[in-house]
């Protein structure tokens, strides 16, 4: 049962044979779910209420009805997010949209882990979306989110990547204030330091206001995937003290695109492994981002990467 790119669940349907009309059929009987599903669960409870195994904490309540789909794609690329402990998140969250050859990407991890720190990370995604929906840029979202911290939230500091790829030509521009930086995946390696740059202060104490963050920009190549994540993936820690740590995290993402792997199941892999790390005992939200650019042949011919 899948939504656009995402995987809502599984129907099965019982037979004496299989025929190709039955199976026709059945897939469009599975859409049909899937679509009565999803509707529902805009305006009634109890979908929702049959999907969960625990009852959410406040934060968590507010920051789900912020967040978008965790997946979503066109032929072009493909964005997948991931967010632990769901049912007790804090201050992480994700943002993924697409407008037009646009995809727009934020990441967030606002300090500490309660209703003021969901409150912090709902307000910034909505300055985003507002300078996003307003024609602004990375650098004027920034500047907005610093200026809303400052103002409505005093004493909340949050770090943040924004981001956006333009699909077509394949340049991946991006901000970072604060968080670890992203990773760019090629060829099954890690691309050490590409998406590096000088280090920038966290938003909410005020610098930005006046002084915008630095822009960076590289250009991409099709099958490059870009991971985001938060420090709660990397500093998860096993009893014994051993820190998950990037190798790990790169190592399930590079495994599971040498498997075939969509984005959407390479994030389930490393969520399961960073939950058999830690014994299912996460102590900050883990929020991982991740991106694959798989441009046609048309659109890399018309943006002349081949």
């Amino acid at each position: 049962m899948i939504d656009g790119v995402e995987r809502v669940g599984v129907m099965k349907v019982a037979a004496t044979a299989l025929t190709p009309r039955l199976l026709e059929d059945s897939q469009a009987l599975a859409g049909l779910a899937t679509l009565l599903v999803v509707s529902k669960s805009v305006f009634s409870d109890l979908v929702i209420m049959r999907e969960r195994s625990n009852a959410m904490t406040i934060q968590a309540e507010l920051l789900w009805a912020f967040l978008p789909p965790r997946t979503i794609g066109t032929g072009q690329v493909t964005s997948s997010a991931v967010l632990e402990p769901a049912y007790d998140i804090g201050g992480d969250a994700f943002d993924h949209n697409l407008v037009d050859d646009t995809l727009y990407l934020t990441l967030l991890d606002a300090m500490g882990h309660d209703l003021a720190s969901g409150g912090a990370s709902a307000a910034a995604l909505a300055a985003c979306r507002f300078i996003r929906r307003t024609g602004g840029t990375l650098r004027d979202a920034a500047t907005t989110v610093d200026r809303t911290l400052g103002q409505w939230i005093p004493g909340r500091l949050m770090t943040a990547v924004l981001a956006h790829l333009d699909t077509t030509s394949g340049w991946f521009t991006w901000i970072n204030c604060g968080h670890p930086p992203p990773l760019l995946i090629r060829d099954g390696h890690v691309l050490p330091h590409v998406l590096e740059g000088v280090p920038q202060l966290p938003l909410g104490l005020g610098f930005h206001t006046d002084t915008p963050p630095v822009e960076y920009r590289v250009r991409l190549q099709p099958g490059d995937r870009i991971l985001l994540y938060t420090d709660g993936v990397t500093e998860a820690r096993a009893p014994d003290g051993d820190l998950f740590g990037e190798q790990r995290l790169t190592d399930t993402v590079i495994r599971s695109m040498t498997e075939g792997d969509s984005a959407p199941e390479a994030l389930r892999r490393i969520i399961q492994n960073l939950l058999h790390h830690d014994e299912h005992q996460i102590r900050d939200d883990a929020t991982i981002l991740l991106v694959e650019w798989h441009p046609t042949p048309d659109a890399e011919a018309v943006s002349g990467l081949v």
